[in-house]
């Protein structure tokens, strides 16, 4: 029996509704067309609007302990429903079901560590001379606009939903138009869990038509925004004419540095593993590796083998450790980048063309020697591909890695204090990983610095982007 996938539907205020979409959802495994993708119109934008304005009067009066068990019962039956959204998630953005189901349990720590922090959203009384009371409060900042991407239909409106809810906001989101099945089922466990009508609001169409629509109306108060970076500076510049605050998560280009005091075998090994995760379409993929001249070639070597045997396949495989690709254009751009450096110098180590020519595969692809004037070592790849340069000094590897206008992650193998202490205080990022490539938590802050962006998700300085402080000063005496 052939695995099921959702209607795709709007939700405004409490109600599914149905509508026309042009636009095919696409299975990148075999090409086939899932469904389309229903298209909101100016009514229903304009009803999400007073849906959201109605539901944030209610939700920022309801209690945070109460928001914290409609969330937490959110997550439980998310956690219930995790195959059904797993499936989803592979037949319509490709990654391996193993994946997809890491995917919702993470989606699910992310809003559980936002309901219980909204209920630590303290305020601070701030000394005064006698007669003056100053008291500081932090308040919901009120309808929060969200758009999240097509690589992580779970977990990106996870994060969004989860900061906005626990802070006390509501929010319209709108979802990817080509992964939309994920948010959509991510929604009904929140209604099924007793979210009030109007707090959650989800929305597809056309990107920069809903943008365009709902950023400038008063109604909005924040914008979040999870993408490329042109959109993110586009999104910001509308709503910097508007006055409204935005967090903005975008592109990155992330560096590894391979020091010579550690075991190339292992941190080769270790690459293979995070550069695979979701094929590589990852805003903090690990990308550009400097490897110590010392350790290089073991390095070089060990990555090819352990890339060449990765099998790749349709994601509903189990046995399958890369999936398709999500869409056309990233076979596409992988072949050009490619092509570029190879007739620039870099040497082809593992994979290098795609696979087949139905569905979106592409295999595990390391080039070694890359110089620097390749196009991939300027602009992210955003697919399986690792470029390998070596370098002959910490030095050297730092002004490599902070060489780019981006700076969201960044990684780092050494076991020395002292290359720790140079890594931690020089690398330009919003997260550094060393010894591991995992770059953000639930309970930690997200984000990036120069062009990958700004504002913080997920810990403590996540939920201070969805609240105001607020001073009351009360005079008791005369």
């Amino acid at each position: 029996m052939a695995p099921s996938y959702p209607e795709i539907q709007l939700l405004i205020d409490g109600q599914w509704r149905s509508r026309a979409g042009e636009m095919p959802i696409v299975n990148p495994s075999d090409e086939s067309v899932l469904g389309h993708v229903p298209q909101a119109t100016q009514s229903d934008l304009d009803d999400a609007l007073a849906a959201a304005e109605r539901g944030l009067r209610v939700w920022r009066a309801t209690a945070p302990a109460k928001r914290q068990e409609i969330l937490t019962r959110a997550t439980a039956i998310a956690r219930e429903r995790i195959e059904e959204i797993a499936v989803a998630m592979t037949l319509e953005q490709g990654k391996p079901i193993a994946q997809s189901r890491l995917e919702v349990l993470r989606a699910c720590e992310i809003i559980d560590w936002d309901a219980t922090e909204g209920r630590r959203a303290y305020g601070r009384v701030i000394p005064s001379e006698a007669g003056m009371r100053f008291t500081v409060i932090r308040e919901p900042i009120g309808v929060v606009a969200g758009f999240s991407p097509w690589n992580f239909p779970v977990s990106s409106p996870a994060r969004k939903i989860g900061g906005a809810l626990a802070s006390g906001c509501s929010i319209i989101l709108k979802a990817s138009e080509e992964t939309p099945a994920g948010a959509l089922l991510l929604a009904r466990c929140f209604q099924d869990a007793g979210l009030p009508p109007g707090v959650l609001n989800l929305v597809y169409g056309r990107p920069s038509e809903i943008s365009d629509y709902l950023i400038p109306n008063p109604i909005v108060r924040l914008v979040t925004f999870t993408g490329s970076v042109p959109v993110g500076k586009r999104l910001s510049e509308l709503a910097g004419r508007h006055m409204k605050p935005v967090i903005m998560e975008l592109g990155g280009h992330a560096p590894v540095i391979v020091c010579d005091d550690v075991d190339p075998i292992a941190a080769a090994k270790a690459s293979v593993i995070g550069k695979s995760r979701n094929s590589g379409q990852v805003c903090v993929s690990p990308t550009r590796f400097f490897v110590h001249e010392r350790i290089y070639d073991q390095f070089v070597d060990e990555f090819g083998r352990g890339a060449a045997a990765l099998s790749v396949g349709n994601g509903l495989d189990p046995a399958n450790a890369l999936g398709a690709l999500a869409n056309f254009r990233r076979i596409e751009a992988m072949d050009a980048l490619i092509a570029d450096a190879v007739d620039k110098g870099a040497r082809l180590v593992a994979g290098g063309a795609r696979i087949g020519n139905q569905g979106y595969f592409y295999p595990m692809t390391v080039l070694a020697d890359v110089p620097d004037s390749a196009r991939a070592m300027q602009e992210e790849p955003f697919g399986p591909l690792a470029l390998v340069s070596r370098v002959s000094t910490l030095d050297e590897a730092i002004t490599k890695a902070n060489s780019l206008p981006y700076g969201l992650a960044a990684y780092a193998f050494t076991n020395i204090a002292s290359n720790i202490e140079a890594l931690s205080t020089r690398i330009e990022c919003g997260n550094l990983a060393v010894n591991h490539f995992t770059a953000s938590f639930a309970e930690t802050p997200f984000g990036g610095v120069k062009d990958s962006g700004y504002g913080r998700e997920g810990g403590t300085e996540g939920l201070d982007c969805y609240t105001v402080a607020k001073l009351v000063s009360v005079k008791t005496a005369a």
